[in-house]
Formats: structure tokens, C-alpha cells, sequence
């Protein structure tokens, strides 16, 4: 590999999901002489320790270490910050690094109110400083795929996306105390579409959203919750938590309009017994792919086949429009999550060393963020409209930045 300069990472917060990324992907970027990670936070001071120890071990280099962390983004040899932690927490920890002057990456997860996701836009626009979604999804190899065969026009005009967080999360969420895991306290407390970005990520490319396209309203639909109360009473009978009271529906159901028209329909779906899915399903003019038996129908094909005689059929597709990206990629594939981590981990890295805009930059964060809490007021209104905030301030008409400053090995534009 071309020696490229290492950026001084601060990593907030060794959880659940921080400590595997720490082994399964910033490792590896260390590796290869991407990156450098020389602080470390976790709010429990045995988590911080362990990630500590973790690359003092593998990199023969301890880093600074606390549970303050503040601390971190003041580090003098820290010049961008990623943020790992619960979900409550993001908002502020990302607006503190983009007033220090540190670009930051934040794991995904919604926003609690829209003030905040205002206060995001407004720090980047006084900073200069981007703080990007890091939405991996964005960077699956069939959700890249899709992408490609939209923009090649194999679909025609598409009119309708959709896709969904769709995972039993049911064992996570009702150990969430024992483990120290945030998504208890959230579906004990909140009825919303929790988790929007996974889906929302790569539906947003396809519709444009921001360059040239806008999300308008929202209405969402939450069913009963049911699931998480069955599954700590089965699991957990003689502990309070069998008693506890779940606010999170079950399924949450919330449909976007377009400023142009076109629409996108997503689901929350995290506490019934169910196999994993994203669900990403694109529809055009000219024909469709859908991720869940991974197949590609078009225009002409006879409407009456079966899943069944697609299946995987998106295979035969992939030498023709295979996105550049894991065309790449499958040169040499690193990391968990099918690649996905990797990819987007160094998207960022490549966005701080190399001075340019993020692939998802604020203004995109802003909106996937806003979605959680305008879902909460629309379930809490029997699933009435809401109007999307406009973060770009009429910007998108224009696409916000000219062609050229979308650059870079994982640009998605």
C-alpha cells in the first residue's frame, strides 16, 4: 500500500459496539498505516482499560486513557474523534469535537429532538467542521450495487424505495441492565423508529436526498408492544424486569414523502422472533431489486414468477454493475459486517487526511438523525403528518456542493 500519513484517532466509548470495532477494524487500518489510535474513553473504567489493553497488546503503544471524555477530544495528539457510545450521548460529544476543530464520526442511532440536529448544522456552518453519519449500510456491497444499476438507468425512473432495521434484538434489549446496554432504557422510555439509518443510508442515495431531492413529511404507525414483555417474562420471571413496562411498539411503520414526489417506506421491526433483514428493495419505471431473495425483476419479465426461480439471481448482474467500490474491495477484504465496516470506517479516515467532504456529511447526519424523534411525534399523534426540517436551507435544489468536492476512494456520488 502507498504510504499515506496516519490520523491521530480519539475513539469515545468501548461497548458493545467500540470493542469489536477497536479488534476488527482500527487495528487493522493500524496495520496498514492508516490510522493511529492514542486516546481511548469509555464511561466504566474497566471498559476503558480493556480497550486500552487491547491495543497496547497489539500495537506494542498504550494510549491515553479515561473515562473523562472531554479529555479525549482535548487530547493534544488527537485530531478527529469517533464517537461509539450510547445514543443520548452523540449529539453533544460531536457538536464539543467540531468546536475543538476536530472533524468526528459518530456510530449510528436518532436524535431526541430537532433543536439538536439544528445544533449540528449550525456548528458546521460556524466550524467548518463535518461530523459524518458513519452508516455502513451505505457501503453494502448490494445496497452499492443497486446504486449503481439506479444510476446506469437499469430501473428506469424510481418512484419507491424501501428497507428496514429488522433484527431480534430481544435478548440485548431485556438483558440491556445486566450488560450495561442502552437500548433498554430507550424502549423502556420511547415509541419511536429508533434506528432509521441502517435502511435510510443507502435509500437516501438512491432518492437523492440533499442533491437535488428532500425528504417533505413523515407519519409513522408503532403496533402494540408485546414481544419484550413475553421474552423477560420467559427469561427473566423472578426479576423486576418481568414486570417493566416496554413503550416501544413492537413494529414501527413510517412512510417519507419526497419533495419530487417519490417515497420511501421503512420498518423497525427488533423485538419478534424474526431472521435478520435490511430489506433494501428498490422500484422503477423499468424494473426492481429487492434484497430479501437478493433478485432483480425487469420490465418484461413475466410478473407471475416466484421468488423462489430469482433467487440470488442479482449474481449474474454483479460484472456488469458491481459497484467500483467492492470492485475494490474484493481485492483484499478486511473486517466484519460483510466489508461494510471497514469501508466506511475509512471513508472517514480518508475525509479527515485528505482535507474534503465526507461521503455522508452533516447535513446528511442531521436528517438521518431527525427521523427518530419526528417519528416519536407522529406515533404519539395516532401516526398524523409532520413536516421533515429543510437542514440545507433551500441548498438542495442546488445539491449543496459542486460535483468536484464529492471525491475520494468511497465517494458515493
Amino acid at each position: 500500500m502507498e504510504n499515506v500519513r496516519r490520523v491521530k484517532i480519539g475513539v469515545i466509548g468501548l461497548g458493545a459496539r467500540g470493542l469489536p470495532l477497536v479488534n476488527g477494524c482500527f487495528l487493522p487500518m493500524w496495520e496498514n498505516g492508516l490510522v493511529e489510535i492514542t486516546a481511548v474513553c469509555d464511561y466504566y473504567q474497566d471498559r476503558a482499560d480493556e480497550g486500552a489493553r487491547v491495543i497496547e497488546e497489539k500495537t506494542g503503544t498504550r494510549p491515553f486513557c479515561t473515562t473523562n471524555w472531554k479529555e479525549v477530544v482535548d487530547h493534544k495528539d488527537v485530531e478527529a474523534v469517533l464517537v461509539l457510545t450510547a445514543w443520548e450521548s452523540h449529539v453533544e460529544m460531536c457538536i464539543y469535537a467540531m468546536k475543538a476543530g476536530k472533524p468526528v464520526g459518530t456510530e449510528v442511532g436518532g436524535a431526541y429532538n430537532i433543536e439538536d440536529c439544528f445544533r449540528l448544522i449550525r456548528t458546521y456552518e460556524e466550524t467548518g467542521i463535518h461530523c459524518m453519519m458513519l452508516e455502513n449500510c451505505c457501503y453494502g456491497r448490494r445496497e452499492l450495487m443497486a446504486l449503481n444499476m439506479v444510476r446506469k438507468g437499469l430501473f428506469g425512473k424510481v418512484v419507491h424505495c424501501s428497507g428496514g432495521y429488522m433484527h431480534d434484538l430481544r435478548e440485548e434489549i431485556v438483558n440491556g441492565d445486566v450488560n450495561r446496554h442502552y437500548r433498554q432504557r430507550n424502549y423502556m422510555l420511547r415509541n419511536c423508529e429508533n434506528y432509521p439509518t441502517h435502511e435510510l443510508g443507502p435509500i437516501m442515495q438512491v432518492l437523492d436526498i440533499n442533491h437535488g431531492n428532500r425528504f417533505v413529511t413523515l407519519n409513522s404507525i408503532a403496533s402494540a408492544s408485546v414481544g419484550l414483555h413475553e421474552f423477560a417474562v420467559e427469561h427473566r420471571p423472578d426479576d423486576p424486569i418481568a414486570k417493566a413496562n416496554f413503550a416501544q411498539g413492537d413494529i414501527v411503520t413510517t412512510v417519507l414523502k419526497c419533495a419530487d414526489g417519490r417515497t420511501a417506506v421503512i420498518t423497525l421491526d427488533t423485538s419478534l422472533p424474526r431472521i435478520y433483514s435490511r430489506g433494501f428493495t428498490v422500484r422503477g419505471t423499468k424494473g426492481m431489486y429487492c434484497a430479501d431473495g437478493d433478485y432483480v425483476h425487469l420490465d418484461g419479465e413475466s410478473e407471475f414468477d416466484t421468488v423462489a426461480t430469482k433467487l440470488n439471481n442479482a449474481e449474474k448482474y454483479e460484472e456488469e454493475y458491481e459497484h467500483p467500490i467492492w470492485k475494490e474491495y474484493r481485492k483484499n477484504p478486511i473486517g466484519g459486517h460483510d466489508g461494510i465496516d471497514w469501508l466506511v470506517y475509512n471513508a472517514f479516515v480518508e475525509s479527515v487526511r485528505e482535507g474534503f467532504t465526507p461521503p455522508i456529511d452533516t447535513y446528511d447526519t442531521a436528517t438521518l438523525m431527525c427521523i427518530s424523534c419526528l417519528s416519536e411525534q407522529s406515533v404519539a399523534m395516532g401516526g398524523a403528518p409532520v413536516a421533515v426540517p429543510d437542514f440545507t436551507s433551500g441548498r438542495w435544489i442546488e445539491c449543496l456542493e459542486k460535483p468536484e468536492e464529492f471525491k475520494g476512494t468511497y465517494a458515493l456520488r
